[in-house]
């Protein structure tokens, strides 16, 4: 068998032909037409963007109201925007999902008709190697000899060349159209993997929904729906705070004499991921002695704030290990909750292995757990109001590694015991900001 007829079993081959009753597959049953799904695609989209809209105005609303003074009615009021906004979410979240449901539908009707064009082609391909090995025996020198005419001979090999050409061009749109489908099936997979983590968030914020509900009427139990117990609640809730965040300064305040920037990675934008997508959220109080913090009467705000709607998936911002998390608001001690509303609420810590490690406090929920591993950009957690928190945000801290305590028995590495919090996150804080690519 000479070299043309390994060249034919090779593209034969190569393109899954050498069996010539090649089947384009069936059609798969789909519920609507591709114009019927690119229409209602849009439909989705148009309707994705209003209740977005709506959340972004219920967060806008928040964010109004949480330096204005403090009553029952007010604070009932922004519990019940705050059951709105999740609610909203939960709605965006479902949209979505049916969005998303659609776009792989659609997909498959680009498949289809991919699969069809391969089909097509190769069947091309197919009668051009057979008609070319027929002939691919001859010889220029024996095509002259057995035509009666010159003429004859240059146009059987002009067909040959012609045939030659062909089959070039038919294997080059080979090649484009196995490139399409790649293209097609990975981006149906993206689509399918983004509906599990949509289905996820959904689930989590149906369960934020509930808690949400259950502090209101946690706040009504304890003041008996009544202004003057409210108050009496609140004095004693500031002076718990102050107590708090003074516990906090000492701590951080001698970490951070400990930091060695020689030991900590150059600063710069990229080096953390931000950890939670913007919009919706953005970047609404950074680092250091802010005039926000200093008309709280604090003097240092050891990380910078995202304002975000309840539910946000909050995401690592870089790979490593969670050492520690918490609830601070459900910290009991003889029953009673000593920290509720007071300290970072609900937290997470992870450990990276560039010497940095990331704290994500007043969260409404967290999905990991201690000492498990997790990769960059991958959800940890939902944003929220808990602990110490004037309105829905990430309140997001850097630490040095080199600082943060080691575990002792019955706190995780990277806290302190507090006198009313429990297990404390503290360490020498840095600026995030240089480290974020924003």
């Amino acid at each position: 068998m000479n070299t043309f007829k390994f060249l034919i079993i090779g593209i034969l081959i190569l393109f899954g032909i050498w069996d010539l009753g090649f089947k384009i597959p069936g059609l798969p049953a789909l519920a609507a037409t591709s114009e019927e799904l690119k229409s209602s695609i849009v439909q989705k989209a148009e309707e994705l963007q209003k209740i977005n809209e709506q959340i972004k105005e219920t967060q806008k609303d928040l964010e109004e109201t949480k330096e204005e003074g403090k009553t029952l009615k007010k604070e009932l009021n922004k519990a019940s925007s705050q059951i709105n906004q999740i609610s909203l979410g939960i709605k965006s979240s479902e949209i979505l999902i049916e969005k998303m449901e659609l776009e792989v539908e659609s997909l498959q009707y680009d498949i289809f008709e991919i699969e069809n064009k391969i089909g097509a082609n190769r069947k091309a391909i197919a009668k051009t190697l057979r008609e070319l090995q027929s002939k691919g025996d001859e010889s220029p020198l024996l095509i002259i000899l057995k035509n009666k005419s010159l003429a004859q001979s240059v146009f059987e090999m002009q067909g040959l060349s012609d045939l030659n050409s062909a089959l070039s061009a038919e294997t080059n749109e080979m090649k484009e159209f196995k490139i399409q489908m790649n293209e097609k099936l990975k981006e149906t997979s993206g689509k399918k993997k983004s509906k599990e983590i949509e289905n996820t968030n959904l689930k989590n914020k149906k369960v934020i929904v509930e808690d949400v509900k259950k502090e209101k009427q946690v706040v009504l139990e304890q003041t008996k729906n009544q202004e003057k117990k409210y108050q009496e609640t609140l004095e004693e809730l500031q002076k718990l705070q102050d107590e708090i965040t003074d516990e906090i300064s000492t701590y951080e305040e001698e970490l951070r004499l400990k930091i060695d920037p020689s030991a900590l990675p150059i600063p710069r934008p990229g080096i953390l991921g931000v950890p939670i997508e913007i919009p919706p959220a953005r970047l609404t109080q950074k680092y250091g002695s802010t005039s926000f913090v200093r008309r709280q009467g604090r003097t240092w705000h050891n990380g910078i704030d995202f304002g975000s709607p309840i539910g946000t998936p909050i995401l690592a911002a870089e790979t490593g290990t969670v050492i520690a998390s918490g609830d601070q608001d459900n910290y009991r001690v003889n029953g009673k909750r000593p920290c509720y509303k007071a300290a970072y609420g609900k937290f997470i810590m992870v450990k990276h292995e560039n010497n940095l490690t990331t704290m994500y406090a007043h969260l409404s929920r967290w999905i990991v757990n201690i000492d498990d591993k997790v990769e960059k950009g991958q959800i940890i957690g939902y944003s929220g109001n808990t602990g110490r928190s004037t309105g829905p945000h990430l309140h997001f801290v850097v630490y040095a590694t080199q600082t943060i305590p080691p575990a002792t028995p019955g706190y995780y590495e990277g806290t302190r015991s507090s006198n009313t919090c429990g297990p404390l996150p503290v360490g020498g804080d840095l600026n995030p900001l240089p480290y974020l690519a924003l």
